[in-house]
């Protein structure tokens, strides 16, 4: 996969079909299952935030170009106009230009993606997601201490595990959270994947206290 930084706010990948059919994808069904169409956009995604450190989080517009032996995609962050009445794409004219949408992907990639790699929500929630390449990760991070009083739950999904932490706002200060982040980046790497999403295509391993019951089985 091919991919261009526009700018901050903007970035731009070419996919060829063979690509897609070695991720596992047939290309028939990128264009009718929106289910496998979405798992397959995530996962490209996924790469380029950790190749360009590009946070899919916001509202995204997405604009699709289907080529003959592959796909070109912008993906472009909204940003809130000075009235903070709506949302303005941020993109060069220039980029624009000549860049026609196909339709039956913009069907099912129009809507409007919520991720972050750690939100706040209404009940002082914050959120984290970490991908972990290797279980052996996972049982390493279950052996430090401090990580008791976290709600996790623990998935699987194309070959990686992802924890899912939780931070109740009332149990951590501000700076045993970054403690805590600080450790779990030690052995995994943040996600832009959500729990909802990883509760609907992945495979739960643990439904809740990961770090005990890894703690009970590997001792």
């Amino acid at each position: 996969m091919d991919i261009e930084r526009i700018n901050e706010n903007t970035v731009k990948f070419y996919i060829s079909y063979l690509d897609i059919e070695e991720r596992g994808f047939d290309r028939e069904e990128i264009w009718y299952n929106r289910e496998r169409s979405e798992e397959l956009f995530w996962e490209m995604m996924d790469e380029i935030h950790h190749e360009e450190e590009f946070v899919p989080e916001g509202p995204l517009w997405i604009q699709v170009q289907a080529m003959e032996k592959g796909l070109e995609v912008l993906v472009t962050k909204a940003q809130l106009s000075k009235d903070g009445q709506r949302f303005e794409l941020p993109i060069p004219e220039d980029k624009l230009k000549d860049f026609p949408i196909n339709e039956q992907i913009e069907e099912f990639l129009d809507e409007h993606f919520q991720t972050r790699p750690l939100q706040e929500n209404d009940d002082d929630l914050l959120e984290f997601m970490v991908s972990f390449k290797d279980f052996e990760d996972v049982i390493s991070l279950s052996k430090r201490n401090g990580l008791d009083k976290l709600k996790t739950k623990l998935f699987s999904y194309n070959n990686k595990y992802y924890l899912y932490v939780e931070f109740i706002d009332e149990l951590f200060e501000e700076e045993d959270i970054d403690n805590i982040l600080s450790i779990l980046l030690e052995y995994g790497e943040e996600s832009t994947y959500t729990v909802h999403r990883l509760e609907e295509y992945g495979n739960t391993v643990i439904d809740r206290n990961v770090f005990e019951k890894i703690n009970e089985y590997f001792k």
